[in-house]
């Protein structure tokens, strides 16, 4: 492990921090600033030459802010002349656009790939990518994570029995993802029907499979952004008659009017991973942050060591 490093940028230092806890390994020196006109400053502060080096920085909100910073570091690290870069990308951006669904669109998510891919990085890790095919974008290997496993463990320690839990899918888009969570969990699986109205307004009605009335619903998805389907998705759970209500999911964007959407909404509790920071001011009494940091700081050390990844999820 002497010969690895791992930086933060400052989309989520304090998970980078957490992460070199799990492995005990001090954090790598780097100073990031701005010029005068905004551009942005790197300067590595200690040796990096002929290392492995792990840098974790999220592309969340500020997107563009954070994407470039990453790009940047780098660069940076590739004319330090480290021996392999991994880019640690806990929550990718842009990944909602990963097709054309309409004339003249772009598909960000791939230009997104050949930015991180063209300007040095040998491998990257990601965690719950929202479209499994933006593995496929990169030019270079990608590990991906499933935050499964957390989150699972969550519900778990609630000491829930199988027969009073039923696992929800929000959508149908979500459907593979809580069907991992609810077979783990030996529950069955209820999906409700959302259909979109408009780009950022959907309508949900009925309720697809396994009955909810009387049960503990548990509602998967990989991402909350405006949590305005997934809210919708509880309304329509709770109209049928599910005793509590919980969501999880593993990136908790909470942008626009998600935290007005999940005071009102239902919920018995709402659980995320700390891939994107929760700031105070959106921090509800019903939301739980669970750390990603042993699962990352376990594939960082099996990437570093040339073992499987996937061992991890068997």
């Amino acid at each position: 492990m002497n010969d690895l490093k791992i930086f933060g940028g400052p989309a989520n230092l304090s998970l980078t921090q957490d992460i070199c806890r799990y492995l005990n390994l001090p954090l790598g020196k780097i100073s990031l600033g701005n010029f005068p006109d905004g551009e942005i400053s790197c300067k590595i502060d200690e040796d990096v030459r002929g290392r492995d080096v792990f840098i974790v920085q999220p592309t969340c909100p500020p997107v563009n802010e954070h994407l470039m910073e990453l790009l940047v570091m780098i660069d940076s690290f590739k004319r330090a002349s480290c021996y392999r870069l991994t880019a640690v990308i806990p929550y990718f951006g842009y990944a909602r656009q990963d097709r054309k669904d309409a004339g003249r669109v772009p598909i960000t998510a791939k230009l997104v790939a050949n930015l991180i891919t063209r300007a040095g990085a040998d491998r990257v890790l990601a965690m719950d990518l929202h479209a499994a095919q933006i593995q496929g974008f990169f030019d270079v290997p990608v590990d991906h994570l499933y935050a499964a496993p957390v989150l699972n463990k969550h519900f778990q320690n609630l000491n829930l029995t199988p027969e009073e839990v039923v696992g929800v899918s929000a959508d149908e888009g979500s459907i593979k993802r809580a069907l991992g969570h609810a077979n783990r969990l030996g529950a069955p699986l209820a999906i409700v029907d959302k259909r979109r109205l408009s780009a950022d307004t959907t309508k949900s009605d009925n309720i697809i499979g396994a009955p909810v009335e009387g049960k503990t619903a548990l509602m998967f998805d990989d991402m909350i952004s405006t949590a305005g389907s997934i809210c919708s998705a509880a309304d329509v759970v709770h109209r049928h008659g599910a005793k509590a209500i919980y969501a999880a999911a593993t990136h908790g964007l909470l942008v626009g009017p998600a935290i007005e959407r999940l005071k009102s909404a239902p919920f018995a509790g709402i659980v995320i991973t700390d891939s994107i920071p929760l700031p105070p001011e959106k921090s509800l009494p019903n939301i739980t942050v669970l750390s990603a940091a042993s699962l990352l700081g376990q594939a960082i050390k099996r990437i570093h060591r040339n073992e499987s990844v996937s061992m991890m999820f068997q």
